[in-house]
């Protein structure tokens, strides 16, 4: 068998989990608020107004029901697998030890793509929002300092600082990010439930007519656009060698971030629906435009910082993830060996200011919109990575211990599989064409480095 297809030895692997040095400070709670700062962001904060007047009208709580289950059977599956082999890297580590090395390092070097532009993506419109509550003051940021140069401008000054910073903020450790990922979950939280119950009190049901003006086709293509929104859970799946119990917690933490994330979605959907027509939501801050409209501005600001807070929360838990599985992949010898440096905290140090650094640039001085697909395709296929994991690794590993079992084995992970499948294949063409391209790329620095060097195996 070749080197290509070399795998790694599940019980050697947790022995070398077990050994490795490092704090282990994240509990149940710690690992569902991290998925929770992951998910809810971009999604709830801009989505949802623009995929209900563009794709599905008030039938836009359907497509984020729709979505929620996908991603639900994708939830189950990296929950099983997740805490069978609770170790760093996600789906390039399944892979590995399910498949073979080089489609792990395809699917880390997808995840690397995914995640970094998650990261630049969040980060440049989180610079719209900060202005808006600037203006407020009276201090706008000059037009030219927060526009990217193909659109006019010097730099998306602000996206590159708030990039940097909480990539300072990880260096820091563990622990001390995870407290402040934790007050921002919670400030978050706070003030979309402001959102709800403030707004419930001005829901005309007559904005719920019609239901569904675009059809059923509608609710299809409204569930394909947010599906970006519930991108995030799988950031806890390379937390594990961080996580105190990470059998028990992780299955909590993955689930339970999916499952409470998508009650909010839906719930935020129901009122702000009701509270206008669905022909006038076609703004990227719909919470705060339809506070406005019912002259609720005093709300509408608080709802615009707590949009600020929430999506740098987003961005710290992407490049948590992003480290981690860098990390991982360098330890293996298919990433250079200095990213598995670590601080005096326990931080990937070279591994956080490279993936920081390249987020920060991308963010700063690169059009994104043509490749928000990209991160969809790229989350799609590990999904589908994972699905198949949890079956390879049942049939090869039947008496391995599991926090959780994925019920009605195989047709959950087949549902998923056949689910993500069906989402990738309804992507623009042009999205796959650069996803082959980056694939390419992966497969030519897997032969001229990681082959020349050799894999390393501890």
């Amino acid at each position: 068998m070749t080197d290509w297809f070399r795998k790694k030895d599940v019980n050697t692997l947790l022995a070398q989990s077990n050994e490795r040095k490092g704090s282990k400070t994240l509990g149940a709670l710690d690992l569902t608020l991290l998925g929770m700062g992951a998910i809810i962001g971009t999604g709830v904060m801009v989505l949802t107004g623009l995929v209900a007047a563009r794709d599905a009208g008030p039938a836009v709580i359907l497509s984020f029901i729709l979505a929620g289950i996908v991603c639900a059977f994708a939830a189950l599956c990296y929950a099983e697998i997740a805490s069978a082999v609770p170790v760093g890297g996600s789906a390039y580590t399944y892979a590995y030890i399910t498949v073979g090395e080089l489609v792990a390092h395809l699917m880390g070097w997808t995840l690397l793509a995914v995640y970094v532009l998650m990261i630049s993506a969040v980060a440049s419109g989180w610079t719209g929002y900060l202005n808006n509550i600037l203006e407020s003051f009276g201090i706008g940021i000059p037009v030219e300092w927060m526009t990217i140069p193909a659109d006019g401008g010097v730099v998306n000054l602000p996206a590159v600082l708030m990039v940097l910073f909480m990539t300072w903020l990880l260096l820091r450790g563990t622990k001390e990010s995870k407290t402040v990922n934790n007050i921002m979950v919670f400030v978050k939280l706070g003030v979309i439930l402001l959102f709800i119950i403030v707004g419930a009190f001005y829901v005309e049901p007559a904005n719920w007519t019609p239901f569904m003006p675009y059809g059923t086709s509608g609710v299809l293509a409204g569930a394909a656009a947010v599906f970006f929104a519930f991108l995030g859970f799988d950031a806890i799946s390379t937390s594990a060698e961080d996580a105190k119990n990470p059998q028990r917690d992780m299955p909590k933490g993955i689930i339970g971030s999916l499952a409470i994330s998508t009650v909010i979605y839906v719930l935020v959907c129901v009122v702000m629906t009701g509270m206008a027509s669905y022909k006038e939501l076609n703004v990227p801050e719909a919470m705060a435009h339809v506070l406005h409209l019912v002259g609720r501005n005093e709300v509408a600001g608080i709802i615009a910082i707590g949009a600020v807070i929430g999506m740098m929360a987003v961005v710290l838990a992407y490049i948590y993830a992003a480290t981690r599985v860098m990390m991982t992949m360098s330890r293996d010898g298919l990433l250079p060996r200095s990213f598995t440096k670590q601080n005096k905290n326990d931080a990937p140090s070279v591994a956080l200011w490279f993936i920081g650094g390249v987020s920060a640039f991308v963010a700063g001085f690169m059009d994104l919109k043509q490749l928000a697909d990209l991160a969809n395709i790229g989350a799609l296929l590990t999904f589908v990575m994972v699905g198949l994991s949890v079956i390879l690794l049942r049939r090869s590993h039947p008496n391995l211990k599991r926090g959780f079992v994925v019920p009605f084995m195989p047709i959950i992970p087949l549902l998923s599989i056949a689910s993500c499948v069906l989402l990738m294949v309804n992507l623009p063409f042009r999205t796959w064409i650069i996803f082959g391209i980056w694939l390419v790329i992966g497969v030519v620095w897997y032969f001229v480095y990681a082959k020349v060097r050799g894999p390393i195996h501890k």
